[in-house]
């Protein structure tokens, strides 16, 4: 739709929090009270979902399953320095562009003009997509803050009136909001402007509770007691001060392993074969050789 001042309404996924949880729990992903509050007033505010906190702690797999527990298509941007409007919004097909000047060479410029910057010649890219799309839609523009601040200039029409202004072609106006998250690992500071248009989520790693259970729903076959040992290795992991600190995605990793390994229970001579699962510096490693003292993690006699 071409237009300007249409009416758009919120997406409507959900009725309730726990509905939320609910629906994502059906998915894979078990949602804290915190994060299916606020996913849920997104949705029934209508409003972009901006999502802080460590990397590996489940930012993009929150936008991954809203889509899917929603039935959605997912749209995504991804973030990254240079990244410019050409890659964010549309561009023109100029190859085909320069096709249709070719073939008619005895059209004006006006004539050939008004064929070639038409819809038969434009690339959409993710945001003019998600603005299009009739279909339910979650579009995730992920690690925001790895793009420069001009991009943000970019975002500020399609989140603040969920529109793109295409020059030749006039507003595109969404007809169908979709729902909007943005994830960033806060290597910078993202504007206030920006901050203004979102509701704001911060993720941080999952309490020792939350994360056995991410981990019996995720591992197959694991006990409550190797569930309960992974969990509280690398609880003591992330208290200390490595280069990077282990994710939710390495302790199941991790976990995985371990069952592969054959091992039910953990010591010594298997953290130590397996700590490159979930470290990756050898400074990391040789750091955590000499400071976990696993009997003392693990509540052992």
């Amino acid at each position: 739709m071409v237009g300007m001042g249409a009416h758009v309404s919120g997406t409507g996924f959900f009725a309730s929090v726990d509905e939320v949880s609910e629906r994502l729990a059906d998915v894979g992903y078990l949602a804290s009270t915190a994060v299916a509050t606020t996913v849920f007033l997104a949705d029934r505010l209508g409003k972009p979902l901006l999502v802080e906190g460590p990397a590996g702690v489940g930012k993009t797999e929150l936008a991954k399953a809203v889509a899917a527990a929603t039935g959605s298509g997912l749209v995504r941007l991804q973030c990254y320095e240079g990244v410019d409007e050409s890659r964010a919004l549309y561009e023109w097909n100029h190859a085909k562009q320069l096709l249709r000047i070719t073939a008619g060479r005895d059209e004006s410029w006006d004539e050939a003009r008004n064929d070639i910057f038409s819809e038969e010649f434009l690339l959409p890219r993710p945001l003019l997509t998600a603005i299009r799309r009739t279909e339910p839609t979650v579009l995730l523009i992920d690690e925001t803050d790895k793009a420069d601040v001009e991009v943000e200039g970019l975002l500020l029409e399609v989140l603040g009136d969920f529109q793109v202004t295409v020059p030749e072609l006039g507003t595109i106006v969404a007809t169908r909001q979709p729902f909007v998250v943005l994830t960033s690992n806060a290597t910078r500071e993202l504007s206030e402007a920006l901050r203004r248009r979102c509701l704001f989520l911060h993720i941080d790693f999952p309490d020792p509770e939350l994360e056995r259970a991410i981990v019996r729903l995720k591992v197959d076959g694991i006990d409550d007691v190797l569930a309960d040992s992974v969990v509280r290795v690398i609880t003591a992991l992330r208290a200390m001060e490595l280069r990077k600190v282990p994710s939710v995605a390495e302790t199941i990793d991790w976990a995985r392993t371990l069952l592969a390994l054959g091992a039910d229970t953990l010591d010594e001579a298997v953290v130590t074969a397996s700590l490159g699962v979930i470290l990756k510096h050898q400074d990391d490693v040789t750091k955590a050789g000499k400071q976990l003292q696993l009997d003392r993690v693990l509540g052992a006699p």
